[in-house]
């Protein structure tokens, strides 16, 4: 690494030229681009950073200060049955879909597709399709 000395502090560059630029620093940069009114685009052109490297920052704090989710327990699938024709029972929960004209059906599917149904007839659709995509988990 190489330093250049600027009237108020070393900067540090890597290899590549980068400047290389201390926690403390970094810290106290972004408490002052909160606590000021300015984009973040204006505000890393003011202080001589590049504004992805800046955005990076932002986004990385942001993230650190957000909470995680609560862990929750999802229960697994027991596998596909072996033997063809048997039976297998596959959870379905009925929730309300943001729908103004008429109520509807959301079904999950594993993987994380989801299939919204709303009338008789795409009911029929869905079913054809669950059909299609679950032949030997359904009796």
């Amino acid at each position: 690494m190489t330093s250049t000395t600027l009237p108020d502090e070393v900067l540090q560059t890597d290899v590549l030229g980068r400047v290389r630029v201390k926690r403390a620093r970094r810290e106290a940069l972004l408490d002052e681009f909160e606590r000021g009114g300015t984009s973040a685009q204006a505000f890393a052109a003011m202080m001589d950073v590049k504004y992805q490297t800046f955005a990076s920052w932002v986004q990385k704090r942001g993230r650190a200060r957000r909470p995680s989710p609560p862990a929750t327990r999802v229960k697994a699938l027991p596998p596909p049955p072996t033997v063809p024709g048997t039976l297998r029972l596959v959870e379905a929960v009925a929730e309300p879909a943001v729908a103004k004209e008429a109520e509807s059906l959301l079904v999950h599917l594993p993987g994380g597709a989801r299939v919204e149904v709303r009338d008789a007839r795409q009911a029929v659709l869905a079913a054809a399709l669950l059909q299609a995509l679950l032949p030997a988990r359904t009796c």
